[in-house]
Order: structure tokens, then sequence, then C-alpha cells
């Protein structure tokens, strides 16, 4: 893995996950970037934003990869708002094993809706995530706000 480099890892989750045909998670598309449902997720509407390139930080990031990164940020954080109500939202980017990272090559940003009395700390105690809604049904839910926030910025 040369994260530097932009080349793709066969072992990293988010390059897999970016390749044509793997579209499970995937809630929309950008031209350098995607949106992806977390499979492991803090709550309810965990997505993270990813760049296509492997590439470990945001100084290795063009220009034109920061702009999409923000984008599609700003549209899962508008998507997040409309389907499920949170009442704050934690977004972030852990570089580094010391930061949190689980994927340490691949940067990724975490869109992650909160509420008061969430059950986040669930995993801080016991390992334990606890999540009512099956991700597919995330997905049904906000894919079709996805495909209308891209279509208003064209």
């Amino acid at each position: 893995m040369t994260g530097a480099s932009g080349e793709r890892s066969t072992s990293c989750i988010f390059c897999d996950a970016s390749k044509p045909g793997s579209d499970d998670l995937i809630l929309s598309r950008g031209r350098l970037c995607y949106v992806i449902l977390n499979l492991y997720p803090y709550n309810n509407g965990h997505l993270m934003v990813v760049p296509n390139r492997h590439i470990a930080s945001l100084e290795a990031t063009t220009a034109d990869e920061r702009e999409e990164l923000m984008r599609l940020t700003r549209q899962a954080e508008m998507a997040l708002i409309e389907a499920y109500v949170p009442q704050g939202i934690n977004i972030g980017i852990n570089l580094g094993k010391p930061a949190g990272a689980g994927v340490l090559d691949h940067i990724h940003i975490h869109v992650v809706p909160r509420w008061n009395g969430d059950t986040n700390f669930m995993t801080v105690f016991s390992d334990t995530r606890v999540l009512p809604e099956d991700l597919m049904a995330t997905r049904t839910r906000l894919q079709p706000i996805f495909e209308r926030l891209t279509r208003e910025e064209t």
C-alpha cells in the first residue's frame, strides 16, 4: 500500500468499495469521491465521504478532491438533517492509529448524526453497537435524497 502515490490496494476496503459493481453501501458518487454507509456505524445514518484515490492525508489531496470532499460532506449533512432530524452531527477525520483511524492509509470523513441521550457510549463500554435500523433501510431512506441534492447542484 502506498497511500501517497494514489495506487489502489487490493486490501483496502475503500478501494474495493469504489470499484464498479460494489454499490451496496454507496449512496452517491462524484467524479473523484463517493459517499458510503459505514458498515459498523456508531448511529443510524453514519456516513463516510471517501476519495476514490488511495491517499492517506488531506495533504495528499488535489484541490479538486478537496472541493468534492467538502461538497459531498455538505450533501451528507443536508441528507441526514432531512432524513433523521438529528440534534447534532459529528463530522471528523481520524489520521493515524493514535487518532482512532480504523483504516490507516485511505482518508475518509465521518458524518455521524447525534441525539441527546443516544447510545454511542455503548461502544466505549462493551464493544456493542445499538442500531434499530438495518443498513439497507438506511440506504433506502437516504439515497433518493442524495439523488435529488445532486440534481439540484447541476
